[in-house]
């Protein structure tokens, strides 16, 4: 009951930014508003999203990232690494890299169907703010296949930050860094066009975005035409530059392994 009990109060818990988000935004969008007050439907635009375009967002966002969010990969493949416990896989049919995948595959299953009724519940209660109505078949398929592009692309990123500990024992900074960077980059607080210009060129080539914020602008309609395509070309890019990464890792790791005791 324990397990159990905490499982869904971390279900519920993961709304609660997005609860936060949404004040922050209404009041920032309010100031837009003539002498600062609001009447009838919030006005305004930022970055080429409307208020009731960013709920959407925010909303998608919290999907993507239950998607794309990997809590403990990277420490557990580095505590593995340093107590000894990586011994089991190397006499596995499977090795730890694919033991994991496996793994993650089936807790996003378990979370989605315990998550299905309180996403259901907020997506229902802000249903007013998908203002564009439901993307077409085609742009929907492919936000489905960004979902699962961005599960796997922070699946083998994370991996590869685990793998580090075969050279550097101890990663936490490293896990702390790459977090900051995603908690900005990947679109997770906001909207990626709200940046500075200037930083446009720097996120395009990172592949940040595609943890958060591409999945969420494909819905939406944000991005369209060859761009669209192109974005989906490049996320799987990435995650075959972080899948071979992490093949390379492993087999470079446990040739300079050593594992001593019982």
């Amino acid at each position: 009951m324990v397990y159990r009990g905490d499982f869904i109060i971390g279900v519920m818990m993961r709304f609660l930014p997005f609860a936060t988000q949404v004040f922050m935004y209404w009041a920032i969008f309010e100031t837009l508003q003539t002498n600062g007050q609001s009447e009838g439907r919030l006005t305004g635009e930022i970055g080429g999203f409307t208020f009731y375009d960013l709920i959407a967002y925010l909303l998608l966002v919290t999907v993507t990232r239950a998607f794309s969010s990997m809590p403990g990969l990277t420490s557990g493949i580095s505590n593995s690494v340093r107590n000894g416990e990586v011994k089991k896989y190397l006499i596995q049919p499977i090795d730890m890299v694919g033991f994991m995948l496996i793994q993650r595959v089936a807790h996003k299953l378990v979370y989605y169907v315990m998550a299905f009724l309180p996403f259901a519940f907020w997506f229902f209660l802000f249903r007013d703010c998908f203002t564009n109505g439901t993307p077409g078949v085609e742009v929907f398929a492919t936000y489905l296949l960004s979902l699962v592009l961005s599960f796997l692309l922070g699946f083998f990123l994370e991996t590869c930050m685990g793998l580090i500990s075969f050279w550097y024992l101890e990663v936490s900074s490293l896990t702390f860094i790459y977090m900051l960077f995603n908690f900005f980059l990947s679109g997770h607080m906001f909207p990626l066009t709200w940046l500075p210009g200037g930083f446009e060129w720097a996120v395009q080539a990172l592949p940040f975005q595609y943890l958060a914020y591409f999945p969420a602008a494909v819905f939406l309609g944000k991005i369209t035409g060859a761009a669209l395509y192109w974005g989906v070309a490049v996320q799987i890019a990435w995650v075959l530059f972080f899948f071979l990464l992490s093949r390379l890792l492993w087999h470079r790791g446990v040739k300079r392994y050593s594992g001593f005791g019982g």
